[in-house]
C-alpha cells in the first residue's frame, strides 16, 4: 500500500455530513452550539468593542469552517444584532455587513444558501427594507490565503482549528505502514514519535493559518477562535483524545467480526490535534502577527441525553456527522451504522465507570498595528 493511499487528500474528502437528514451535521451539531453559546458573550463583546474603535462603513466578517448546519446563521444574526445595537446607541448609522462563509470545497454550502431567504426575512422583521447584509460562500482551505489584503475586521472560527490540513505524512513508513498500528490517533500505546509528528503538523498548520490571516485582517482587527484542546502535557488523557481511543476500539470490534480488513484498520488515522494552552501561545508568539488578548478554557456540561437518546448516542451521532466522509472513503460504504452503534455503547459504558472531560479553548486575538 502506498503512502498516497493511506494519507487521504483531506481537502477533497473531508466534510461534515451534508443535508438535513437524520445523520447530517445540521441535525447533530448541538454540542458545538452549546459550547459556542457558553462563550457567546465574549464573542459579542469583542465585535462590539472592535466596531466602536474602528466604526467602519463596511464591516468585513468571516466564519472559517462554517459547515452546513444552522450554527453559522445563528452566529451571523448574533453579530448583526450586536453591532446594530451598538451603532444605535452612538447615533451613528450602522455599517453594511460583508459576511464570508468559508469551508472546504466539499462542504454542503447549498443547505446554507437555501436557508438564506428565510434568514433575511427574519432579520428584516421590524426594520424598514432589507437589512444591509451581504453573504457569500468562500470554498477553500483556511490553511492558506482566502481573501484580499486588509479586507476583514473580524474572523470567527468555531470547532475547526483542531482539524489539521493532513494526517502527518511521516506517520507512515516507506511501505505505507503506520507506525501507530491499531490507533486512529494518539493513545497510551502510541510511540513517542507519533505525538511529536502530530504536534509538528499542528505547529505548521496553525502558523500558516495565522500568517495567512495576518494579510487579510486590518490592523487592530480581531479573531475569536474556538477549538478543542487538552489540559496538560499527557496526550493520551481522558478528554478529547479518549473519544478517538473509543473509535479505535469500535473499529477493532468490526475487525473481529470480519466486517473490515486488518490492513485498512492499521492504516486509518485522523487529521486531528488537541493542543495545550502553552502550545497555542507559543505558536502565536512565534508567528508574531497577533496579540493573544484572552484565553479561556472550559468544559461543556454533560447532559444525560436528549429526546430518549443517551449521552453516548448523542456523541456518536456528532462524531459520525464529522467523520463519516473519511471513514466511508477509507473503509467503504456500509459500516457506519454498526460502527457508531458500537461507539455510542462504548461511550456510555466508559462514562458509567469514570467521566470523560473534553476541553475547549476560546482565543481572542488582535492583529498587531504596524
Amino acid at each position: 500500500m502506498s503512502q498516497t493511499q493511506t494519507n487521504m487528500d483531506v481537502e477533497k474528502v473531508f466534510h461534515m455530513t451534508g443535508g438535513i437528514g437524520e445523520t447530517s451535521y445540521a441535525r447533530n451539531s448541538s454540542l458545538q452550539k452549546k459550547a459556542s453559546d457558553m462563550m457567546k458573550h465574549i464573542t459579542i463583546e469583542t465585535i462590539q468593542q472592535l466596531y466602536l474603535t474602528t466604526t467602519p462603513r463596511s464591516l468585513g466578517i468571516a466564519d472559517l469552517g462554517c459547515s452546513s448546519g444552522p450554527n453559522t446563521l445563528s452566529f451571523i444574526k448574533d453579530m448583526f444584532d450586536a453591532v446594530e445595537g451598538t451603532s444605535s446607541k452612538t447615533l451613528v448609522p450602522g455599517p453594511e455587513f460583508r459576511v464570508y462563509l468559508n469551508d472546504l470545497p466539499t462542504n454542503d454550502f447549498n443547505t446554507i444558501f437555501k436557508a438564506l431567504p428565510d434568514f433575511y426575512k427574519d432579520l428584516g422583521k421590524g426594520r424598514k427594507g432589507r437589512p444591509s447584509i451581504f453573504i457569500a460562500g468562500i470554498p477553500g482551505s483556511f490553511y492558506g490565503r482566502l481573501f484580499p489584503n486588509n479586507c476583514l475586521h473580524f474572523i470567527y472560527s468555531s470547532y475547526s482549528l483542531h482539524w489539521l490540513s493532513q494526517v502527518p505524512p511521516a506517520l507512515y513508513d516507506e511501505h505505507g505502514r503506520s507506525i501507530n498500528k491499531g490507533n486512529v490517533y494518539i493513545s497510551k500505546s502510541s510511540p513517542r514519535r507519533v505525538c511529536e509528528l502530530y504536534l509538528r503538523q499542528f505547529q505548521e498548520d496553525f502558523s500558516l493559518f495565522l500568517r495567512s490571516r495576518s494579510e487579510e485582517v486590518i490592523g487592530g482587527g480581531n479573531m475569536v477562535l474556538i477549538l478543542l484542546g487538552r489540559e496538560g502535557p499527557d496526550h493520551a488523557d481522558r478528554g478529547n483524545t479518549f473519544f478517538w481511543e473509543l473509535l479505535s476500539r469500535s473499529l477493532a470490534i468490526l475487525l473481529s467480526w470480519g466486517e473490515i480488513e486488518e490492513e485498512k484498520l492499521h492504516s486509518y488515522a485522523v487529521n486531528f490535534y488537541a493542543p495545550t494552552k502553552e502550545e497555542i501561545e507559543e505558536e502565536v508568539r512565534r508567528e508574531g502577527s497577533f496579540e493573544l488578548d484572552q484565553v479561556e478554557m472550559f468544559e461543556i456540561e454533560r447532559s444525560d441525553g436528549v429526546k430518549d437518546m443517551s449521552y453516548g448516542t448523542q456523541v456518536a451521532r456528532t462524531v459520525r456527522a464529522i467523520q463519516e466522509s473519511m471513514i466511508s472513503h477509507h473503509f467503504g460504504e456500509g459500516i457506519a451504522d454498526t460502527l457508531f452503534d458500537n461507539y455510542g455503547r462504548l461511550v456510555d459504558q466508559e462514562i458509567a465507570k469514570e467521566d470523560i472531560r473534553p476541553i475547549t479553548f476560546l482565543l481572542v486575538l488582535r492583529k498587531i498595528m504596524i
